[in-house]
């Protein structure tokens, strides 16, 4: 049986493509890691594209490709959301991922994309400063 993938989402598949979006925020949790970016406006790709990585210390292939196919199950809906931003997302399984439960699997994901999709130099604690008019701020 083959699982319908949400067309709107894109794959990460060269290199250079999983190095730009390393170089972007970062989201941690115990059971994966998230690197994302969002893309320039003089890039020509639009949408959420996505790539997977699991590494050989995590185990043999067999459990690295069913901790591949969680995760791609689990971002087909968390990504759902973030779908028409223009990103490059990394996610990097970890072992833990393999025993989550799969509604954790999605907070996971919607929380690191949500952190993910904002521009690396934006601070997750300060509030946005207020607009200030021209001439200055004025007292009445």
């Amino acid at each position: 049986m083959r699982i319908r993938r949400d067309p709107a989402i894109g794959r990460l598949t060269k290199r250079p493509e999983f190095l730009a979006a390393a170089s972007g925020r970062r989201f941690h949790t115990e059971r994966l890691t998230i690197q994302g970016r969002p893309r320039d406006a003089a890039e020509a790709v639009e949408g959420l594209r996505v790539g997977f990585t699991v590494t050989k210390r995590v185990g043999g292939a067999v459990v690295r490709n069913r901790i591949r196919r969680r995760l791609r199950s689990a971002v087909s809906e968390a990504g759902l959301a973030f779908r028409a931003s223009a990103m490059d997302v990394v996610v990097i399984g970890r072992h833990g991922a393999l025993s989550a439960p799969f509604p954790v699997l999605i907070d996971d994901l919607s929380r690191g994309l949500d952190v993910v999709s904002r521009p690396k130099n934006a601070s997750r604690n300060q509030p946005p400063k207020p607009a200030v008019a021209a001439d200055g701020p004025t007292d009445i």
